[in-house]
């Protein structure tokens, strides 16, 4: 009975089989259209991730033969201090950059989404336009911005009569330059998401609001700010995300070594010297591992800390 039964099973899976591979024949032309994708994706997506994963565990020069340390490298990342360090740094430019930046995003959709406002195509046009712009020359513009001597900021401050800053031969200077590159590229970005989500309100809720005496402020707390909370959500989490992965900004802005002190060494930046100056590519790959735990804990606490009810 039982020989049965898992006869039975195996032809049914086998016929399974059938069919999908009949299938796939009959629409082979299809699936050859969209197998350029998959392989692209296989070589330069899924197979550096799997050997990442293999190398965190091996001592490799990129050249050499591959040593397997087993959990050493973890170990050592643990208590590496220049791995804290760059963490350190990449929270804070996370705090400098995020937080005003989902708020102000938050108000620039609002005000686009506004009935009064005249030319919201050009605005939103505006708005979008940094997110599009070469991030290495962004970088070089703000380096200029915030040059020590003779920056455009410094000019500004000593026509005020206050005395110049140099912004990046201190540690907090550091950080607000890179912060303010993440701030004015990704406003826009963050804006148009929260527009999207703004539009899908109903407006027969403000209109009733407004019946009912509602000023502007208590509309904005009220009824736009909980109607788009999946949207702050997600920008929460994608900000996250994208925060830990800050490199191209304090890369071109204080070269590999993070400026003075290694105010600017991002995780991503620490990660990019351990791996292309120093040829570290096993320990290179551990850090990688260790900034993909980092960035899935902080997304989970993002997502219970927004989406807990009564928030």
């Amino acid at each position: 009975m039982n020989y049965s039964k898992a006869t039975a099973s195996t032809s049914r899976s086998v016929g399974k089989h059938a069919v999908l591979w009949r299938e796939i024949v009959k629409h082979r032309v299809l699936y050859l259209f969209i197998s350029p994708f998959y392989i692209l994706f296989a070589v330069f997506g899924l197979f550096p991730i799997i050997f990442s994963f293999y190398l965190a565990f091996n001592k490799w020069d990129g050249i050499g033969k591959i040593q397997f340390t087993g959990l050493n490298q973890f170990r050592y990342m643990i208590t590496d201090s220049e791995f804290w360090k760059a963490i350190g740094n990449t929270l804070e430019i996370w705090v400098y950059s995020t937080i005003p930046m989902l708020i102000m995003a938050l108000l620039i959709a609002y005000l686009l989404n506004a009935a009064f406002l005249r030319y919201r195509t050009f605005y939103r046009i505006a708005y979008f336009l940094p997110n599009v712009t070469s991030i290495v020359a962004v970088a070089i513009v703000f380096g200029t911005l915030f040059g020590n001597k003779y920056g455009l900021l410094n000019y500004v401050l000593s026509l005020m009569g206050i005395g110049t800053v140099e912004w990046l031969n201190s540690a907090f200077g550091i950080k607000i330059a890179i912060a303010s590159m993440v701030v004015w590229r990704w406003t826009g970005y963050n804006a148009i998401i929260y527009l999207a989500g703004l539009q899908s309100i109903p407006t027969v809720l403000y209109e009733a609001a407004r019946i009912d005496g509602a000023s502007t402020w208590q509309i904005f707390t009220k009824i736009t700010v909980p109607l788009v909370r999946p949207i702050i959500l997600f920008t929460v989490i994608t900000s996250t995300i994208g925060g830990m992965q800050i490199f191209t900004e304090s890369q071109v802005l204080t070269g590999n070594t993070g400026g003075p002190g290694g105010a600017g060494m991002t995780i991503v930046l620490y990660l990019y010297q351990l791996a292309f100056v120093k040829y570290l590519f096993g320990y290179a790959s551990t850090v990688a591992w260790g900034l993909f735990v980092i960035i899935a804990a902080f997304s989970y606490l993002n997502y219970k800390l927004v989406d807990k009810p009564g928030a």
